[in-house]
C-alpha cells in the first residue's frame, strides 16, 4: 500500500536551489584513543615517597610462617585459599613484571615496595616477581618479604610460562577488592 511518490520537476528544482552553495563533508575515520594516565605523569617525589612507604614494611628479622613443603605460596588470613588455587593453576595472568635479577637485598626491598604501589595507583591485580635462583638470597628472602606486606593478598611460585620456581604471581589488594564475606 504504500507507494514512493515521484518528486515533481517544481520539487526538484527547489531543492537543488536550496543546496546550490553546499559543499560534500568529508568522512571523520579518525578513532581517538581513550585518554588515560600514564605512570610517568606522576610526579617523581610521589613516586619516591611511595616506594619508602611501602618498602618499610619489610624486615629482615621477622620471619613469617611459611610451608617449607611443596611450591612456594601464601595466603592471608582475611583472603579464601581458592584465590592461592587459581594462582597455582595460572587463571591469574599478571598485568606486570618486576625483574630483581642482580639487585641487592635493599635494592631489592625498594623494587618491591615500588611495584606494590605501581599495582595499587594503577590498579593492578595480579603481578610477577621474578627473583631467579642465584645464591638463593633473594629467592628466599622475597616470600618473607611480600608475606609481611599488609596488600598483599596471596603469592604462589609461578606457572612454567611465567618463570616457574624462578618467580612467584602475586596478588595485590586495590580498592575495588572485598572479602568474599562483605559482598553478600
Amino acid at each position: 500500500m504504500t507507494r514512493k511518490e515521484k518528486l515533481s520537476a517544481d520539487d526538484k528544482a527547489l531543492f537543488r536551489q536550496l543546496i546550490s552553495g553546499t559543499r560534500k563533508l568529508a568522512q571523520d575515520t579518525i578513532v581517538h584513543p581513550p585518554k588515560r594516565k600514564k605512570i610517568g605523569e606522576v610526579p617523581v617525589k610521589r613516586l619516591l615517597s611511595e616506594q619508602a612507604d611501602n618498602s618499610h614494611y619489610f624486615s629482615d628479622e621477622f620471619q613469617p610462617l611459611l610451608s617449607s613443603e611443596g611450591p612456594m605460596r601464601y595466603v592471608r588470613s582475611d583472603v579464601s585459599h581458592y584465590e592461592m588455587k587459581k594462582l597455582r593453576r595460572g587463571d591469574y595472568t599478571p598485568e606486570i613484571f618486576l625483574d630483581l635479577h642482580g639487585l641487592t637485598q635493599n635494592q631489592a626491598k625498594q623494587e618491591l615496595g615500588a611495584l606494590i604501589a605501581a599495582c595499587r595507583r594503577e590498579h593492578i591485580f595480579c603481578a610477577s616477581v621474578m627473583h631467579g635462583h642465584g645464591k638463593h638470597v633473594l629467592k628466599q628472602q622475597t616470600p618473607l618479604w611480600l608475606a609481611q606486606h599488609p596488600w598483599v593478598m596471596a603469592f604462589h611460585q609461578a606457572p612454567k610460562e611465567f618463570g616457574g620456581d624462578a618467580a612467584l604471581l602475586v596478588l595485590i589488594e586495590v580498592e575495588e577488592w572485598q572479602p568474599p564475606e562483605l559482598l553478600l
